[in-house]
């Protein structure tokens, strides 16, 4: 009879764990979906301006940017004060100085959409880093919930189970008092 009780505790008991198994996958699938707009976002395609604003502030930030307009500086200056005969900028070269503030002017702005969309992004990250934290933090709080759950079903099973077997010993030591006092 007490052995039937504690295969009863022990079926339940295994249940728990199935439905608590259960519970941790389904969180693991949830985290799935989380991660999985992370890189939605992630994969999203800029349009052809942005790329193009992104391609043009990589170049101008970079030292062949520089290399190369200071090599082409050096060649109009070189050109226009010793090569040609008849220079089409003379030496104060008020030409190079118009191409060099055309340039600056739509560098500038180029430069300025592209930290833009690099703000948007990282802003978006920076929620994204929020939301990740937020959903770990309330894993902790059901983890923690569901530990304790847990604990209190195994200390309620191992309590019914030292029950069935403080039943089996009384059961047994009835028996041998029975058995002592048939042999008496």
């Amino acid at each position: 009879m007490a052995t039937k009780e504690l295969k009863e505790l022990l079926k339940t008991e295994n249940e728990q764990l199935q439905k608590l198994n259960a519970i941790v996958e389904q969180s693991i699938e949830e985290e799935k979906l989380v991660s999985n707009k992370l890189l939605e976002f992630e994969d999203a395609h800029p349009s052809r301006s942005s790329r193009i604003a992104d391609t043009i502030a990589a170049f101008g930030g970079s030292w062949k940017f520089i290399i190369a307009f200071l090599f082409f500086m050096l060649l109009w200056m070189v050109l226009n004060l010793y090569v040609l005969k008849h220079s089409f900028d003379a030496y104060p070269f008020i030409l190079l100085n118009l191409i060099l503030s055309t340039i600056a002017a739509l560098q500038a702005p180029v430069i300025m959409m592209s930290q833009n969309r690099k703000e948007e992004k990282d802003r978006q990250r920076a929620i994204n880093d929020y939301l990740v934290n937020l959903k770990a933090e309330v894993e902790v709080k059901n983890l923690h919930h569901k530990m304790d759950l847990l604990i209190a079903e195994q200390m309620k099973t191992l309590f019914e189970i030292q029950k069935a077997q403080m039943d089996m010993m009384e059961d047994i030591r009835r028996m041998l008092k029975k058995s002592n006092e048939e042999k008496d």
